[in-house]
């Protein structure tokens, strides 16, 4: 006797096999019997007939790299992510402004860098639409800040306010502050701006949920759980949404290594560990910010940035994490059991994030770690290599890996010549044998699955995706992964990286965590990958998301 049994399509097992069965059983939240038309003979009265239809049945995704809880709460609030134009943005934030009278601040996010020229847009710009309103506008990437004037006069930033050590604040010619806080310098007017309340961060939890669910993703690993910027610790809204049973996902954490301190937060790292831990949320990873991002000189690189004419600049961007501090912290989270989740875009950063590994390794031997390099948007040949030989896995956001108005304008010219051609090398890390993962880091970009894996296929951004964007040449189409693969890092690979190792693949005994797309991505063009949705999702077989067409 089974709970459901899937039937009449293919399922993709994240596992190599001569052929795909046709038919899956679960009872009891598990799968029982993954086969064909014998299968079918298990069912009995009680059991629901899941018709697949020629489609396929696939685990459910897990992303390994997201911001659930910020993306909700943003959600909530003058939410800019769906618009791509300054004219867009700034007609939104108008009718924000008209609808919402009584709030003191304007408060959102998700504006594009590449929308204002050089990337910064300016205070004087939303000051037309707000008036005397402070307003603080993280972008994207949550790399960088819009505010307006009357936010830089609470915050007290005029043209004698020093760049802080992580950061820097965006200036006229003359030398006022023109509206752009980057980095550390959001800290600035972040600080000061209201706190987002703990009832907050749990309706945005709970609607980031269901968008995520929507997806066919069933777990993730929510990369700060802490406090950073003006988001505050998503910790508590797990908690809350875990106690009250609405937590369906699973959930890792990856805990914040504050920067401006050192060694001695380890403890209290430890503490955390085992106070923020529930039953379907465990905060057993670290996560090190170790640079920024290149559109704002950010990102650290061996070599300086250049001018955009070719020319070497005296900029070569900020490792937040000194290498001093960051190997001995490396070896003191690995001897405590800890998991290191790593933020590095700049071949720099990539460098001393495995150095650091290695250190740990050198200290402590190996064990089962997983730990893992998120980001990877430039890295130097010669450490390819590198993440096979010490077991760290490559936490790829394959959505990124096209050529877009951001890399065109922003990226690009700045990193000149062999930079540009080592961005997003997929390929190069696959054949050396690494182990893939996927995540989205959403909101900087979609939560969806499938668009990064067509990213990762095709080294084009899918059109439904494309903001208004022509299609571009295909972006160093040698470092593509075929379907099966991508596929494969999105599921399995992101459930080794969370240590969910009764998901990510489908077999007898695994938890029946999975998702009906609306098509065999398999059976069409490359080309129409972008095009699958998701029809259903099930956590525990049991059914957390159904399409209206479902």
């Amino acid at each position: 006797m089974v709970d459901v049994i899937f039937s009449g399509g293919p399922v993709f097992t994240s596992r190599a096999v001569r052929a795909r069965p046709t038919a899956v059983a679960v009872d009891g939240g598990r799968i029982v019997a993954v086969g064909h038309d014998e299968v079918l003979d298990l069912a009995t009265s009680r059991t629901e007939r899941v018709d697949l239809a020629g489609r396929m049945l696939v685990p459910g995704f897990q992303d390994a790299h997201v911001h659930p809880v910020w993306a909700g709460v943003d959600m909530l609030r003058c939410d800019l992510t769906e618009l791509s134009t300054a004219d867009a943005y700034l007609e939104r934030i108008a009718r924000y402004v008209r609808e919402h009278p009584d709030e003191e601040w304007v408060l959102g996010a998700g504006w594009s860098m590449a929308a204002f020229p050089g990337g910064t847009p300016t205070a004087a710009a939303i000051d037309a639409v707000v008036g005397d309103r402070p307003a603080f506008l993280p972008n994207r990437d949550g790399h960088g800040a819009w505010v307006s004037s009357a936010a830089l006069r609470l915050a007290g930033i005029d043209r004698d306010t020093l760049d802080p050590r992580d950061g820097r604040i965006e200036r006229d010619a003359d030398g006022h502050p023109s509206g752009t806080l980057h980095e550390g310098a959001m800290a600035l007017v972040g600080s000061i701006a209201p706190e987002t309340t703990d009832e907050e961060r749990l309706e945005g939890l709970l609607r980031a949920q269901a968008h995520l669910h929507s997806l066919g993703i069933t777990a993730w690993q929510d990369a700060i759980i802490g406090d950073y910027g003006d988001g505050g610790n998503p910790a508590t809204a797990y908690r809350m949404a875990d106690e009250s049973g609405r937590l369906t996902a699973r959930v890792v954490g990856a805990l914040w290594w504050d920067r401006n301190t050192g060694l001695e937060q380890v403890p209290d790292i430890v503490e955390r560990r085992e106070v923020l831990s529930t039953n379907r949320f465990r905060a057993t990873s670290v996560k090190i910010m170790q640079d920024g991002v290149p559109e704002n000189f950010t990102a650290a690189m061996l070599d300086p940035y250049c001018d955009g004419h070719g020319r070497y600049t005296d900029n070569s961007g900020i490792s937040f994490v000194p290498v001093e501090t960051l190997v001995p912290a490396a070896v003191q989270l690995d001897a405590a059991g800890f998991q290191l989740h790593f933020h590095a875009i700049g071949d720099r950063a990539v460098r001393e994030c495995l150095d650091a590994v290695e250190g740990a390794l050198r200290a402590n031997g190996r064990r089962d770690a997983r730990h893992h390099v998120a980001h990877l948007q430039v890295i130097h040949p010669d450490d390819v290599h590198r993440f096979r030989e010490l077991g760290v896995v490559a936490n790829m956001q394959a959505f990124w890996a096209a050529l877009e108005a951001q890399m065109v304008e922003l990226t690009i010219p700045f990193l000149g010549e062999p930079r540009t051609s080592w961005q997003y090398p997929f390929g190069d890390l696959h054949r050396s044998g690494a182990t893939l993962a996927m995540g989205s880091d959403w909101a900087v970009s979609t939560a969806d699955p499938v668009a990064a894996i067509h990213v990762a296929v095709n080294r084009q951004i899918p059109e439904a995706h494309r903001e208004g964007e022509p299609e571009h040449p295909v972006f160093l189409p040698e470092q593509r992964i075929d379907l099966g693969t991508a596929l494969t890092a999105y599921t399995a690979g992101s459930a080794y990286v969370n240590r969910l190792d009764e998901t990510g693949t489908i077999r007898e005994g695994m938890l029946a965590d999975l998702a009906v797309l609306d098509r065999d991505p398999f059976a069409g063009p490359t080309q129409e990958i972008g095009a699958t949705r998701v029809l259903q999702t099930f956590v525990d077989g049991r059914r957390v998301f159904a399409a209206d067409d479902a």
